[in-house]
């Protein structure tokens, strides 16, 4: 590729138009001939990018160069939103969420191949620069996709951007309030009551949510237990009257340990933890993802019948919480 439309093809993804290859110039036959051979792909009409980086190119790097391609395609003004926009700020998309581009403009709504346009406002400090174009921020990304998106992927969405450090609760709540006439603002507004940045994991959220759902209290999140020596353990969430305390257990930690662990390493420190967590004369109970199908009800009956038995025995630990990311200090 000559280097001058590969300079302007580097600022995008490596996409680029008809427009700017004849001005690196390339002739209409030289197009022609790179599409044929499959040097070149058209990502829409007279927007291409190379083989060889579209190959090179991730799930998500792909998605943003169809995001570039549609954007180079419309009119300007749009700005990326929805799922499209969260994308690019790297929070947790569901896998069925549609592949299409979305923009977010004022002044227009429509649909195309790929791609939806929503009109909605777009105040100043609802969108950032992103290449040459704007995306909307992550708290106005997280509210536009919890009024699609169902409570569950929501409330996952917001507990992992909180816990990442991409957003802070009060610049939700902002966007919620500036979102409240629009379709769908009360799911965002539920879904953010329901969120906790101290969930480390989607399990973590979705065992929570089911807890709530089976008529439990809100359990603590990652609490600390502590012996006269010191530091014991942390674990998931946990009830403090009843002195109990649940661990959410994922297959991923097991099946594809960090740190260059093997599985049975992982499975051995997990259960000196859990003795380790035993030994204080505390309660615990194991949730797994397969926990919160079909056998779900009896599961939550025995942590119901747990919690109505107050721990009365002497307390061996001090607990030691953790403030949620994100949250501001009058909160915490």
């Amino acid at each position: 590729m000559h280097p001058i439309l590969q300079s302007v093809a580097a600022l995008r993804f490596g996409v680029f138009t008809s427009q700017e290859s004849l001005t690196a110039g390339y002739a209409l036959d030289d197009i022609k001939s790179a599409l044929r051979s499959g040097r070149w792909l058209r990502l829409r009409k007279g927007v291409y990018v190379s083989r060889d980086r579209l190959e090179a190119a991730d799930d998500r790097e792909r998605h943003l160069m169809d995001c570039v391609a549609v954007l180079l395609s419309l009119q300007p003004g749009p700005v990326l939103s929805h799922s499209s926009a969260a994308r690019l700020h790297r929070l947790l998309v569901p896998r069925v969420e549609t592949r299409d581009v979305r923009v977010t403009s004022v002044d227009q709504w429509r649909r195309g191949r790929g791609y939806r346009v929503a009109r909605a406002a777009l105040p100043p400090d609802d969108v950032v620069p992103w290449l040459t174009y704007r995306t909307t921020t992550v708290a106005r990304t997280l509210v536009d996709c919890a009024r699609e998106w169902s409570q569950l992927q929501a409330v996952v969405a917001m507990d992992a951007a909180l816990n990442d450090g991409l957003v802070r609760r009060a610049e939700l709540q902002d966007a919620v309030h500036s979102a409240r006439h629009r379709t769908g603002a009360s799911a965002a507004a539920r879904a953010l009551g329901l969120s906790d940045g101290r969930a480390e994991s989607p399990l973590e959220t979705e065992g929570r949510l089911a807890l709530l759902a089976a008529g439990l209290p809100t359990p603590e999140l990652q609490v600390e237990l502590h012996n006269a020596h010191g530091f014991v353990a942390r674990v998931d969430a946990w009830y403090e009257d009843a002195a109990l305390a649940l661990e959410f257990d994922g297959r991923v930690k097991y099946l594809d340990p960090r740190d260059c662990r093997t599985p049975g390493e992982v499975l051995w420190e997990e259960k000196r933890r859990e003795d380790r967590v035993r030994g204080l004369d505390v309660r615990f109970v194991r949730i797994a993802k397969a926990d919160l199908g079909g056998s779900w009800p009896g599961v939550a009956a025995g942590i119901a019948r747990l919690l109505a038995t107050p721990y009365t025995g002497p307390r061996r630990y001090t607990v030691v919480r953790r403030r949620e990311p994100g949250a501001d200090a009058e909160a915490a």
